[in-house]
């Protein structure tokens, strides 16, 4: 028998070894806005259903301006601490790649589940060049690259699905639905802390997401194959340069003249008109980065790109 598949058979048998529930320590990490909280507050509901103890802790701080948020997770019949040290994970669930990436060392080496959507968020202060269809500085690694380092792995377009089914901002329910395919725990119990805490008009599109996430979980997990998103692009593959045309709106019935946009720009696009309105002062820099559209508190600004060729702004 080879090396490789030594190892893979090790492998199988640890991970036949672990009880189906037994995640106990969850992380859950992304990027302000993608739904983390929820997602840790249904397991810790999941968790005091079984009549466990519950220990919660997370950081969210600069979350609505596009930072990273992060959330522990721990039940079990005595819990102490709220917080997980490091390589002692259970599951790590990542809304967003490279943050994933960055906590993966959190992660049990032997047994540790990590479930991840291969959505791509990158920060457009970390880009050197932020024209579109430059190359990204970003995380090179492939879901196939991390199944190699992991006990099991799940990577999916999660995001996709979600927009498939009306919404996808739902995507942090459909990794909860992969997720909830790992423990014993009754889907009606799961579907129960989701009701519980998805606001009322999005409850059914959650619900929805939710189970198209366990069905594809349970699709992969019979299949291994299906585990890594084949949509993944290649890190290697040279970028499309097409020439793109941007418009940005600013409405002045609802700019409040709180300077935020003006002094984030990366490109200094923006400037305070007299009457201490926000207005476009360099056009033809504004590359389409979005900073000022995702960092307006007032939503007093929307930023629109497309492809020169096709005619349209998108």
């Amino acid at each position: 028998m080879s090396a490789a598949a030594e190892s893979a058979q090790a492998k199988r048998a640890r991970l036949a070894d672990r009880p189906a529930a037994a995640a106990r320590n969850v992380m859950v990490v992304g990027v302000g806005g993608q739904g983390v909280l929820l997602i840790s507050k249904a397991l810790a509901l999941i968790g005091q259903k079984q009549g466990l103890q519950v220990k919660q802790s997370e950081v969210h701080g600069m979350a609505k301006r596009g930072g990273v948020v992060f959330s522990h997770v721990r039940f079990g019949e005595e819990v102490w601490s709220p917080t997980i040290a490091k390589g002692e994970v259970d599951a790590l669930i990542a809304l967003e790649w490279a943050e994933g990436l960055r906590w993966l060392d959190y992660l049990k080496p032997e047994v540790g589940l990590f479930i991840a959507d291969t959505r791509r968020i990158v920060p457009p202060f970390a880009c050197r060049d932020r024209r579109f269809g430059a190359p990204m500085q970003y995380a090179r690694e492939t879901p196939a690259e991390v199944a190699d380092k992991v006990a099991e792995s799940y990577a999916l377009d999660a995001t996709t699905i979600a927009a498939e089914l009306g919404e996808p901002r739902a995507a942090n329910s459909v990794v909860l639905g992969v997720f909830s395919a790992s423990t014993s725990y009754a889907v009606e119990d799961w579907l129960a802390a989701l009701d519980a805490l998805a606001p009322s008009k999005s409850r059914e599109v959650n619900r929805k997401a939710f189970v198209a996430g366990r069905a594809w979980a349970e699709a992969a997990r019979a299949d291994p194959s299906l585990r890594c998103d084949p949509t993944f692009p290649d890190a290697d593959a040279p970028a499309p340069r097409r020439q793109f045309a941007v418009a940005v709106a600013i409405d002045p019935a609802w700019c409040k003249g709180c300077d935020i946009c003006v002094k984030l720009c990366p490109e200094r696009c923006l400037a305070l008109n007299a009457e201490q309105v926000a207005v476009v002062k360099r056009p033809d820099a504004c590359t389409g980065c979005r900073v000022c559209e995702w960092l307006c508190p007032d939503f007093a600004i929307s930023v629109r790109a497309g492809a020169v060729n096709r005619g349209s702004l998108e």
